[in-house]
């Protein structure tokens, strides 16, 4: 029986990921996290249908990643004064100290939900 026959809502000619390649997918969202909101982005509109533990640490990983950039304005529009350049600093160590942890739990198979994210995809 085929996806199609079986009422699947995987697009035309997608095969589901395996459950390792769910968990593989899905800690590299998180770890792309690294170089910006985009690695976050590519792979939850790419594996989003094929694989459910993916789609949602993509998700979450594109979340708290979307919420770094929002910092990381608020840091440009204010790096007019001092305070500007600490908060661009933070939002990119927080950044990566939060990508790795959420890579490692989520290549272990646990879900991961970041302390603080502005979830604007659900």
């Amino acid at each position: 029986m085929t996806n199609s026959q079986q009422g699947s809502a995987l697009p035309s000619g997608s095969v589901p990921l395996t459950q390792t390649e769910d968990r593989q997918w899905a800690s590299f969202a998180h770890l792309g996290g690294i170089l910006g909101f985009l690695p976050a982005l590519i792979i939850w509109l790419v594996f989003k249908d094929r694989g459910e533990f993916t789609n949602q640490q993509a998700k979450e990983a594109l979340n708290f990643q979307l919420t770094i950039v929002i910092a990381y304005i608020v840091g440009t529009i204010l790096s007019i004064i001092f305070i500007g350049a600490l908060i661009s600093l933070a939002a990119w160590a927080v950044s990566l100290i939060f990508s790795i942890i959420a890579f490692t739990k989520v290549k272990e198979g646990t879900a991961y939900r970041y302390p603080f994210a502005i979830r604007m995809i659900k």
